[in-house]
């Protein structure tokens, strides 16, 4: 299930997964999992993503169904 718009983001801001992984001091291929939904990042990490790419961290995950009680 994809949770993380991280990789859409990538592609729009035009940064790599390396320059990204290069910035979080992470491996390329965590950053991939990141990126291909395999993996969900840590929250400080998503913060640290969401910093590296000037946006609000809300911006990078995709919307729950929202129930109503």
């Amino acid at each position: 299930m994809n949770m993380n718009r991280i990789k859409d983001v990538l592609e729009v801001k035009g940064i790599s997964q390396t320059e990204l992984a290069n910035r979080l001091g992470k491996t390329f291929n965590m950053v991939n999992l990141y990126a291909t939904n395999k993996v969900q990042p840590l929250i400080s990490v998503l913060y640290q993503i969401a910093d590296i790419l000037g946006m609000d961290v809300r911006e990078l995950l995709l919307p729950n169904k929202h129930q109503t009680l």
